[in-house]
């Protein structure tokens, strides 16, 4: 029986990929290197760590992962400011699950400081979550199953009991490796991509009912 639902972050409740793409080019851009978009992709739910320094791997660049994090997060705080916004139906959802009495987290690749930042501009207070786990706090990324055992640990709930709302090919594994049941958005990949999962919609508008009712 469901009891608690863990929640990614990017791509779930809202569509930062393109502004963090945004930042990070624009942070290598100012260490005399020029990327684009494309080459970001295959590192799309990774964790930040990732992100960048798969990129620096790429074009052969030493990259200062701690400083090219705050810098990059220093550009993204500024360019989301009035431009971020939640996915159609995330809000919505979010708060049929908590009416629903099921434990709610948010199990994120990316660092605390996006996550909040995040959660404000889209005005989702944090204690709207028993509990965040972010990419700082696990050794292991996705797809390894780790975030989503330390979240339904948190949430003292076995990880057999709830659902993952994902949208990401790494993230739909990381759940179903950790014995999860799986909700899968298409807002960064395919339908076929995503194929693993328990369930996909197109849109948390119209996620199936099934999802919250086993």
């Amino acid at each position: 029986m469901i009891r608690g639902v863990l929640f990614d972050m990017d791509g779930v409740l809202v569509d930062s990929e393109p502004f963090i793409c945004e930042a990070a080019t624009m942070m290598f851009a100012e260490l005399g290197k020029i990327v684009t978009s494309e080459d970001f992709k295959p590192f799309v739910g990774t964790g930040e760590n990732r992100y960048l320094g798969g990129v620096a791997e790429k074009y052969g660049l030493k990259l200062d992962i701690i400083t090219a994090k705050a810098r990059t997060y220093e550009i993204y705080r500024r360019i989301i400011k009035g431009r971020l916004l939640p996915l159609p139906g995330a809000l919505e959802f979010v708060d049929k699950c908590r009416k629903k009495g099921l434990k709610l987290a948010i199990a994120t690749s990316a660092d605390y400081i996006k996550l909040e930042a995040n959660l404000t501009e889209i005005d989702l207070p944090l204690k709207s979550f028993n509990t965040t786990v972010n990419g700082l706090e696990v050794e292991n990324k996705k797809p390894a199953p780790d975030i989503y055992l330390m979240a339904a640990g948190n949430l003292d709930l076995p990880a057999g009991d709830c659902l993952v709302v994902e949208d990401a090919i790494s993230g739909v594994r990381a759940a179903i490796a950790a014995g999860c049941k799986c909700l899968a958005v298409t807002t960064s990949f395919r339908r076929e991509d995503l194929s693993e999962a328990t369930w996909i919609c197109d849109s948390l508008l119209n996620a199936p009912a099934d999802a919250l009712q086993w």
